[in-house]
C-alpha cells in the first residue's frame, strides 16, 4: 500500500496548482466561449458566432464516406502517418488560389486554429511581437496571450484590407515582429477582403523584411462575387505561410485544416504537433479525403454560397430597417460577417448586456476582438450571418435595432 505524502507536500502541490505557470495564468475564457453556450438556446438569436449553418452539413455523404472508409480501411482506427491522397486534394484546392505546392508542403493539422496555434508556437518567442491589426481574430489574439506577445497593431481600410503600408511603416522603424498575421478574404470581424494589389504589396514586404506573413484564409471558399483572388503565397512560397480548413464548408467537427509551408518549415511543425496530440484523426483525414473523391465539394459549396447569399443580404436589408441612419456598415464580399459602426459616444460592451437580458441577443463587441485596449473599436459590432435562417435574422435584428436606439438616445 502506498504511503500518504507528508502534509507539507500535499500544501505544495495545492499551492502550485492554485499558482500556475506564466502560460496558463494569462490564459482566459474568451467572450466568444462564453457566447456559445447562448447559441444552443432554441429562444436566442446568436449572431456573435461565425458557426456555419449546421442544416447544411452534408451529412448522408459524410456519413458514406465513413462508411466506406471503415469497409475497407483497416488502418482508419489506427494510429497512422497523414494520409497522403488528403495532402494531394489540398494541393489541388490550392492550385484553384494561384498557390503551387507539393503534398510534401502540405501540413495537416486539427482545425485551422491548430495551425494558428502551431505557427505561433514555432515562431514567436516569449515577450516577442507580432504585427495584427486593431480588431482581428480572436483565436490569435489567444495564441499570443500565453507568450506575453506585445501586438503591433495596423489599421484596416474597410474598402481593401489591412493596411500594408503600415506594415512596412513599422518594419521601417526598426520592429523585428516575429511575423505579420493577416486574413486575406471575409476578415474576421471586418468582412472586408484584401485587395489584389496589397497581396502583392504585402508579399514583397515580407520578403525584404525577411519577416514571415501568416495568412489565415478560413473563408477563402464563401467569396459571393466570383472566384476568389489569388492568395499571398501566390507572391511568395518562401516568406508566407497560408493556412486553410474544411470547418467552416463541411463540418467544424471532423477538425481537419492545414498549413502550407516550405519543407523544412514543414518538418519542424511535425516535431511540435507531435508533441500536443500526434497527429489528425485518422478517421476524419480519410473520410474527408473519400468524400472529396466523390467530386461532390464543388457542387457543395455553391450551395453555401447560395445560401449565405441569402443570409447576408436578409442581415442587411434588416439592418437598413431598423439600425438607426448613423450606423455604418458594408456588404461583405466574403465570409460570414457584418462589421457594424455606431457613433463614437457608444460603447458595444454596454449594447451587448442590454441585447442579451433584454432581447437574447447576442453578437461581438469590438473590445472582445481587439489587439489593444479595443478604444478604437469600442464602437463597432461583428454580427455572424450563417447560423440563422433569413426569418430569424430579420426577427433577431429588429430585436437588436431597439436595443441599440435606446442607446444612442
Amino acid at each position: 500500500m502506498k504511503a500518504r505524502e507528508p502534509a507539507a507536500k500535499r500544501r505544495g502541490i495545492a499551492k502550485a496548482a492554485a499558482t500556475p505557470p506564466l502560460a496558463a495564468r494569462t490564459l482566459h475564457q474568451s467572450l466568444l466561449r462564453e457566447l456559445q453556450a447562448m447559441a444552443a438556446e432554441k429562444d436566442s438569436f446568436p449572431f456573435a458566432l461565425g458557426m456555419p449553418a449546421a442544416e447544411l452539413f452534408p451529412r448522408d455523404a459524410i456519413a458514406e464516406a465513413v462508411r466506406l472508409v471503415l469497409s475497407r480501411d483497416p488502418v482508419a482506427l489506427q494510429y497512422a502517418v497523414p494520409f497522403e491522397p488528403l495532402k494531394l486534394h489540398v494541393v489541388k484546392r490550392m492550385a484553384a488560389r494561384g498557390v503551387a505546392c507539393t503534398g510534401s508542403q502540405v501540413f495537416l493539422t486539427a482545425g485551422a486554429q491548430q495551425g494558428i496555434n502551431l505557427l505561433v508556437r514555432l515562431l514567436l518567442e516569449p515577450g516577442g511581437h507580432a504585427v495584427v491589426e486593431d480588431a482581428t481574430y480572436d483565436g490569435m489574439l489567444m495564441a499570443l496571450r500565453p507568450l506575453a506577445c506585445r501586438p503591433l497593431t495596423v489599421e484596416t481600410d474597410l474598402e481593401s484590407g489591412m493596411h500594408v503600408e503600415g506594415v512596412d511603416a513599422v518594419l521601417q522603424s526598426g520592429a523585428r515582429p516575429a511575423f505579420v498575421y493577416t486574413i486575406p478574404d471575409g476578415h474576421n470581424p471586418c468582412g472586408v477582403s484584401l485587395s489584389v494589389a496589397k497581396r502583392a504589396r504585402l508579399a514583397e514586404i515580407a520578403r525584404t523584411h525577411e519577416v514571415p506573413v501568416i495568412e489565415d484564409d478560413a473563408y477563402g471558399f464563401l467569396n459571393y462575387s466570383g472566384p476568389a483572388p489569388p492568395l499571398v503565397r501566390a507572391h511568395d512560397a518562401q516568406w508566407v505561410f497560408t493556412i486553410g480548413s474544411f470547418s467552416k464548408v463541411l463540418a467544424p467537427s471532423l477538425r481537419v485544416g492545414w498549413i502550407v509551408a516550405p519543407e523544412a518549415v514543414v518538418a519542424r511543425l511535425s516535431i511540435l504537433k507531435h508533441s500536443s496530440d500526434l497527429d489528425v484523426s485518422t478517421l476524419a483525414q480519410r473520410a474527408v479525403s473519400a468524400y472529396l473523391d466523390t467530386g461532390a465539394f464543388d457542387n457543395h459549396v455553391a450551395t453555401l454560397r447560395r445560401e449565405y447569399v441569402a443570409r447576408r443580404d436578409a442581415m442587411g436589408r434588416a439592418l437598413e430597417a431598423h439600425f438607426p441612419s448613423e450606423a455604418r456598415y458594408r456588404v461583405p464580399a466574403a465570409g460570414l460577417f457584418y462589421w457594424v459602426e455606431l457613433p463614437r459616444r457608444v460603447d458595444t460592451n454596454d449594447v451587448l448586456r442590454v441585447a442579451l437580458a433584454k432581447e437574447r441577443v447576442a453578437f461581438v463587441p469590438g473590445r472582445a476582438i481587439a489587439a489593444d485596449d479595443g478604444d478604437r473599436v469600442s464602437n463597432f459590432m461583428r454580427l455572424s450571418f450563417s447560423a440563422c435562417t433569413p426569418e430569424r435574422i430579420e426577427a433577431g435584428i429588429r430585436r437588436l435595432g431597439r436595443v441599440v436606439k435606446e442607446a444612442l438616445r
